[in-house]
């Protein structure tokens, strides 16, 4: 195995195709999200918040995005009616960002707009491939996890 090869090495690499292919992965969502009206920004924060509750912190500590902007996006949210704020049972001061019957439909919207996407990317490549993408990439936030210097 050469330098250029080398785990160490690779480790860079990975990172920085990771940025790019999140970059990429951005921008069409904000094209589907426009579809439906809605953007790139609130679909994540619908996403974090469509499965179980989650406070505000916890969204924007799982997006990598500040609690301020995704405290602006969730107040505009319940704003329209597409989600709430209901009583977080282990800490009254950060309440849970549920969807509401509205939310779940434009959440529901936006997923069937991008399927088709998905669907073209999984045609591109073997279902083994995708698994051990997926896999591998959870393998990897785990090991970041372990390793976050910030944690330590």
């Amino acid at each position: 195995m050469n330098s250029a090869t080398t785990p160490q090495a690779l480790v860079p690499i990975i990172i920085a195709d990771i940025y790019e292919l999140a970059g990429r992965f951005r921008e069409y969502g904000e094209t589907i999200a426009q579809t439906v009206g809605q953007t790139q920004a609130r679909w994540q924060v619908m996403s974090a918040a469509s499965d179980d509750p989650h406070t505000v912190s916890q969204i924007a500590r799982v997006l990598g995005v500040t609690r301020q902007n995704v405290q602006r996006i969730a107040d505009l949210l319940v704003a329209e009616g597409s989600a709430e704020y209901r009583d977080n049972p282990d800490h009254r001061a950060s309440p849970h960002l549920v969807l509401t019957k509205r939310g779940r439909a434009a959440f529901e919207q936006l997923m069937k707009a991008a399927g088709g996407y998905h669907a073209r990317i999984a045609r591109k490549l073997s279902s083994s491939d995708v698994v051990s993408l997926q896999r591998g990439l959870r393998h990897l936030l785990g090991t970041l996890d372990d390793a976050d210097p910030l944690t330590r």
